[in-house]
């Protein structure tokens, strides 16, 4: 299985327990890009609606594309009864979106479609050859139209350097992912080499607290955890839950919510 549609076997794990973004980033970007009743939107790979509803909630014209069909039907679950909801179950790569862009002469476009004033995607536009994901998002943009890429990142050591030193010795002994992840090569500064100018990177911080069963839980849906090889993929979720539970049942994350912003030029 591609590893880009390996989330779409757990829809309901995936749903609880990936993070979500901070208000303050979502507020950020809705100011940024001028979001509202009126505009519209797409997003790519939204799983079951981490990055969704603040969006959704502006009442802007939404869209958004999902790869997987079981996430596809988590979000037509979630927010199927929003009068501005719209989502195909599709591949971005493939797609004609065609479907998505109805006829508006007040664009400014040159061939009289409505495209996207934002394009976002959350921890998604990596799944992507970056050739297809900044060519045919810039195609795809109104001019002046913005692309957004969040991505979360974490880290557990400040907060507790036993606890890490000790989970890492269980990292060393058992994560043995049948497929290495391939995609930690993408470079979203490289926007700029197809046309978008403007590129900037914003920063929002967070913090979440797990139990060990949550840890393990929360662990258990990054896509190169999901592919360890037996007998080491039971003994190392059960060494996560154990060095967890020695320290008080508690791992206490630092978020940094990642925002890159650019724009196609006017």
């Amino acid at each position: 299985m591609e590893f880009r549609k390996i989330f779409d076997t757990i829809p309901e794990q995936f749903d609880k327990f990936r993070p979500r973004y901070s208000q303050e980033l979502f507020d950020s970007l809705i100011a940024y890009a001028k979001i509202g009743p009126g505009k519209k939107v797409l997003e790519i790979g939204p799983g079951t609606g981490q990055a969704t509803e603040p969006i959704l909630n502006t009442g802007c014209d939404y869209n958004a594309i999902e790869l997987g069909e079981h996430l596809y039907a988590k979000m037509k679950e979630k927010f199927g009864d929003r009068p501005n909801f719209n989502i195909v179950n599709d591949d971005f790569i493939t797609h004609d979106f065609s479907d998505m862009l109805g006829s508006d002469n007040n664009t400014g476009s040159n061939n009289g479609t409505r495209k996207f004033d934002l394009i976002y995607s959350a921890a998604t536009i990596q799944w992507i050859p970056e050739d297809i994901a900044f060519s045919k998002t810039y195609e795809l943009l109104a001019p002046g139209g913005t692309l957004a890429m969040l991505l979360t990142k974490s880290e557990y050591q400040s907060t507790n350097p036993a606890l890490h030193d000790d989970i890492q010795k269980i990292y060393d002994n058992y994560f043995k992912p049948e497929t290495p992840y391939p995609h930690r090569s993408f470079h979203y500064q490289n926007a700029t080499n197809y046309g978008y100018v403007d590129f900037e990177e914003r920063d929002f911080y967070g913090k979440r607290e797990m139990t060990a069963d949550e840890y393990v839980a929360f662990s258990s849906t990054h896509c190169d955890h999901m592919v360890i090889a037996e007998p080491y993929k039971t003994k190392f979720f059960e060494g996560l839950r154990n060095a967890v539970l020695v320290h008080d049942n508690k791992i206490i994350f630092n978020d940094t919510y990642v925002m890159y912003l650019t724009k196609k030029p006017i």
